[in-house]
């Protein structure tokens, strides 16, 4: 089947934790319920942001059961890539039967495949799950950035209708959209601070980190950003700009969990070896939340 595009406000959501580590799913689908009402466009459990990494696979869906129960209205994207093949698809197929109704697949890190060898790895997921599918570009994580070719060959299957770009090259982000816009393909942003000029290069939105702790404001800039109201947007960039930046002052997700708790939204309690944030950073990123509010 041809599955629909996903264009507008995909927040990457962050996972509570309860003191002990354990999964705090009731305030998960608050958190979900949370960012429906605030009018995103679709929801990202288990991404990196989500700390999937230190997640069994039956926590992993067991997350995604929770946030799909929770909301209404709004599409799952659920985070479902591995650097093991057999692991991603079982994942993806597990994600499906738990009723997903998208999949972001990071491109597999530490093996760092040859351009062939990552085609083929995606090829095998899109085959076997039929779900639209995002394939995610972070050579930052993942030691290689998907080639722009594979990316260009990958969009003429029906089940791969997306590129998450976050390498940070907007040239390379450029050259994606401009071979794949025949294709019923869409280009989102993985990095807030580039989400304007990836929709002004022809992208559709973004998956955010930022909108789990300002969902409105993001939604805004995006719609605002997809209307061509680019004054607009640009007003709201600026003022989203600094949170932008502190989100990322130590590794992700950090900031945004200690941003979670300042907010009163969910504990700032992570599972190791992620870290409390530095006293330094904690109170930059306390003084641009106050300048939000």
């Amino acid at each position: 089947m041809t599955h629909d595009t996903f264009d507008g406000v995909f927040p990457a959501m962050t996972t509570p934790f309860h003191d002990d580590e354990s999964i705090d799913h009731d305030t998960l689908r608050a958190h979900a319920q949370r960012l429906e009402a605030a009018g995103v466009d679709g929801l990202v459990p288990v991404g990196t942001t989500g700390e999937s990494a230190t997640m069994t696979h039956d926590e992993h869906i067991e997350v995604v059961e929770t946030v799909v129960d929770a909301v209404d209205d709004v599409p799952v994207i659920a985070g479902s890539g591995s650097n093991n093949t057999r692991e991603a698809l079982d994942l993806s197929e597990r994600a499906a039967a738990a009723g997903a109704d998208g999949l972001l697949l990071i491109s597999p890190y530490y093996n760092i495949p040859e351009p062939d060898g990552m085609e083929h790895h995606f090829r095998q997921i899109a085959d076997a799950v039929d779900l639209p599918q995002i394939i995610y570009n972070v050579p930052g994580r993942t030691g290689r950035n998907i080639a722009v070719e594979t990316a260009v060959s990958l969009a003429e299957h029906e089940n791969v209708v997306g590129y998450k770009a976050a390498s940070g090259d907007l040239n390379r982000t450029n050259e994606v959209i401009e071979r794949t816009r025949e294709e019923n393909f869409s280009v989102l942003s993985g990095d807030d601070a580039l989400t304007l000029p990836v929709i002004a290069q022809g992208g559709t939105g973004c998956i955010s980190v930022a909108a789990n702790v300002e969902p409105e404001r993001t939604v805004a800039l995006v719609g605002a950003a997809l209307e061509n109201d680019f004054d607009r947007a640009r007003e709201l960039q600026y003022e989203l700009g600094d949170l932008f930046r502190t989100l990322f002052v130590e590794t992700n997700p950090i900031p945004i969990n200690e941003a979670m708790a300042m907010r009163g939204i969910h504990s700032d309690t992570m599972r190791s070896p992620l870290n409390p944030l530095q006293p330094e950073n904690r109170d930059r990123l306390r003084r641009v939340l106050d300048d939000l509010e």
